[in-house]
């Protein structure tokens, strides 16, 4: 945290990796493999 100068970068920044962070961190625990795979084409496409 001590790298970004201006607390608006640090929110920039936090508000694109929690998105990007929950479009491609899916909990594969949470769901069956063909679904898994399903959500994820759906997310890359």
């Amino acid at each position: 945290m001590l790298r970004f100068r201006r607390m608006r970068t640090l929110q920039k920044f936090a508000a694109v990796h929690a998105s990007v962070d929950n479009l491609f961190n899916a909990k594969r625990s949470l769901s069956s493999r063909p679904l898994f795979k399903a959500n994820r084409a759906a997310a890359l496409a």
